[in-house]
């Protein structure tokens, strides 16, 4: 979006709520902190433009055409842009319109090279000769203006694309979590029954080994498919990619061989790890898909100096390199690698995106992406990231309940555990009873508000996030109503809540094992008593 300088927006129909990006209040003359309202919107409209644009809007509404216009507005500062407006109706589960969604670009540049044509061509019979650079000028400024429209274009498809992609991403991995949960449950369960030592017992624990990394897997999807701002935090980029082996040996062939080396007592970066990993994949597949046949791949953790000052300021850096033995590139095609859309890549098989995302990712991290490469004998790329100093002093924990058993609590307390789905809920309930904790289960929010407004005791609600007719953090906002007092838990199998639905509350990542389950629920119960 940004390359192609769209701004985003969203408008809901209902409540004429408008949601729009930062290009897009740029477009109108906004900061980015700057608030913007579709009052806002409409005030900012040329007062000759606004009958046509509100009529483009109604007649959108009411028969489902596409939203397309282009109107003059007048920015806070009193000068005048031409934008044009690109959007589509979003319908409900009933089939009614509900959101407009679109993009808008300042296509004032272009407004301005046409109106020059027309004056050049109104007076050309006179001044042929005088206007004929200024013709020239003009005409190279429109197709300019016609190649930057079909790129841009292309960008949103292959945004809404990618958009597709992470969504139905997120929406597989959320359901699997789901299902390991209930999984998981039921094999801890059995783990206790049976001997550790014996067949029966070898066979549940491979099993449940399996089922963890089916967990971790997901949660990685999960990752990949969210879209956040950058979330910066210590790391160790040698344990990262250590942490990334089975993932990028998914990715890859059977015809192709993955070798890792790092240097030890790395130095601390500060990055997005999600993101940083986002990038390392990106560059493995890209090795892949250079070598058709087979080859290797030679993945390196190491630091580095830098002393040039140039793209990179003077320091040390940490260095991770991925080394193909691929076609690799000529010098035409290496200049051209981290250009938007630019793609070697079969049609339908690239979008063209994934090496200027990871240099647009390391220079916002303060490093950069070097690409070395030689037709024939393979490509290196090189992700250098800043060293944090200031990082090496943070006590970094070297156990959590995610990797590690903790002392369970000693604890007696009555759980509602809600989940639309009853697999869950009963696996759930396995496991806190065999703790001897006494449960109520139910699977809606509405039978959990019943147990609620009854005298039944309850000493903590653990409810699903996701959940039909009412989530589960409506179901906890009612609760407070009916039981100031009591402590309620999220659990919810996607890596971060929707945007606009973060609360306040103690969160459970499916798939949890029984330590992390009686954990929280001491974590909420024990400052109540």
């Amino acid at each position: 979006m940004t390359a192609g300088q769209l701004g985003s927006w969203t408008l809901d129909l209902d409540t004429l709520t408008l949601t729009a990006s930062t290009t897009c209040k740029a477009i109108f003359g906004r900061g980015k902190n700057d608030g913007f309202s579709y009052e806002q919107l409409l005030a900012s409209v040329h007062p000759d433009d606004q009958s046509r644009m509100q009529a483009a809007v109604k007649r959108s509404v009411q028969t489902g055409c596409d939203y397309v216009i282009e109107y003059r507005v007048v920015l806070p500062d009193q000068s005048v842009r031409w934008v044009d407006i690109r959007a589509r109706i979003v319908l409900d589960g009933q089939d009614k319109a509900c959101r407009l969604v679109g993009v808008s670009s300042d296509i004032t540049s272009r407004k301005t090279a046409e109106d020059q044509l027309r004056r050049v061509n109104e007076t050309l019979e006179v001044k042929v000769m005088e206007r004929t650079a200024e013709l020239q000028s003009a005409h190279r400024t429109v197709l300019e203006e016609i190649r930057q429209r079909e790129d841009t274009e292309k960008l949103l498809r292959q945004i809404q694309k990618l958009e597709m992609i992470g969504q139905f991403t997120g929406g597989i991995a959320h359901d699997f979590n789901n299902l390991l949960m209930a999984i998981m449950a039921n094999l801890e369960l059995v783990q206790k029954e049976v001997p550790s030592h014996g067949r029966i017992g070898r066979l549940v624990d491979g099993a449940f080994k399996g089922a963890q990394r089916g967990a971790a897997l997901t949660q990685r999807l999960l990752a990949f498919a969210r879209q956040q701002v950058l979330k910066v935090e210590p790391v160790q980029l040698s344990a990262l990619v250590s942490g990334m082996i089975d993932l990028l040996e998914r990715s890859l062939t059977s015809a192709i061989e993955l070798r890792m080396t790092t240097a030890e007592d790395l130095p601390f970066t500060m990055v997005d790890a999600n993101q940083v990993e986002l990038a390392i994949l990106n560059l493995v597949v890209n090795a892949r898909d250079a070598m058709p046949d087979g080859g290797i791949i030679v993945l390196t953790v190491d630091t580095a100096y830098s002393m040039d000052g140039g793209e990179l300021a003077a320091g040390e850096y940490v260095r991770v390199t991925v080394t193909d033995t691929g076609t690799g590139m000529d010098a035409a095609t290496l200049a051209k690698a981290t250009e938007p859309f630019f793609t070697t890549k079969e049609l339908g098989k690239g979008t063209g995106l994934g090496l200027s995302m990871v240099h647009g990712l390391v220079r916002q991290l303060h490093g950069a992406l070097r690409l070395e490469s030689t037709f024939g004998q393979g490509t290196r790329a090189s992700i250098w990231l800043p060293v944090s100093f200031a990082a090496a002093n943070i006590a970094i924990p070297e156990a959590s309940p995610d990797d590690a058993q903790v002392e369970a609590p000693e604890l007696r307390a009555t759980v509602l555990v809600v989940d639309d789905d009853p697999l869950i809920s009963s696996s759930t309930s396995f496991l806190l009873q065999d703790l001897g904790q006494d449960v109520i289960e139910v699977n809606s929010g509405q039978a959990a508000l019943e147990v609620l407004r009854s005298n039944r005791e309850v000493d903590v609600m653990l409810t699903d996030f996701s959940m039909p007719k009412m989530t589960g953090l409506e179901l906890a906002k009612a609760a407070q109503l009916l039981r100031p007092s009591l402590p309620v838990i999220l659990a919810t199998g996607y890596a971060e809540l929707p945007e606009g639905t973060e609360a306040n509350l103690p969160k459970l990542r499916k798939p949890y094992q029984q330590s992390q389950l009686l954990l929280e629920i001491a974590k909420a119960v024990m400052p109540r008593n």
